[in-house]
């Protein structure tokens, strides 16, 4: 488990500063009339992913974190199981991204994750998967000015009703 802690924060620390040097290409900082640059969002959030590379380092060199004081594996049968369809739903989640739109899979992968794998009740699963989208559509498409992927033309009626409540 020790190994895994190292090994997790090792990948993540490299793939936050690859995300940080990619997304330095662009706009990192604010644009006047326009908002937050282009990179501004992907920097940011990969410094502070790096940030917690450096928490979880530190943490399994001291050996205050529980995994850092464990001798089990890092994956057993079950875990290896989660992870599968874990991994498998975030598959089906880009693919369908471009089919029902960025906001319409992540609806279905929240369903998926909450009531299937969470076995939360379908109340608060289809509560959750409702409200986040509609949330994060007010966010990019209204607040931030980012359009993200919209899928075919059949999800168009929806965004229609969305936009006519922003403008």
């Amino acid at each position: 488990m020790r190994r895994g802690e190292f090994v997790t924060a090792a990948v993540l620390a490299v793939l936050s500063l690859y995300l940080m040097w990619k997304s330095s290409e662009l706009e990192i900082g604010y644009v006047r009339g326009e908002g937050p640059g282009g990179g501004a969002w992907p920097f940011w959030l990969a410094a502070i992913m790096l940030i917690c590379t450096a928490v979880i380092t530190i943490k399994a060199v001291r050996r205050t974190s529980p995994p850092s004081r464990s001798t089990e594996p890092v994956l057993d049968a079950e875990g290896r199981r989660m992870l599968v369809q874990v991994f498998g739903g975030i598959v089906a989640f880009v693919a369908l991204t471009s089919v029902i739109s960025m906001y319409g899979a992540m609806m279905l992968f929240l369903f998926y994750y909450l009531w299937f794998l969470g076995r939360h009740r379908l109340p608060i699963s289809l509560s959750i998967s409702v409200l986040t989208p509609v949330l994060f559509f007010f966010f990019f498409e209204g607040l931030m000015r980012i359009t993200l992927p919209k899928g075919m033309r059949f999800t168009e009626p929806f965004f229609n009703i969305l936009y006519e409540l922003i403008y």
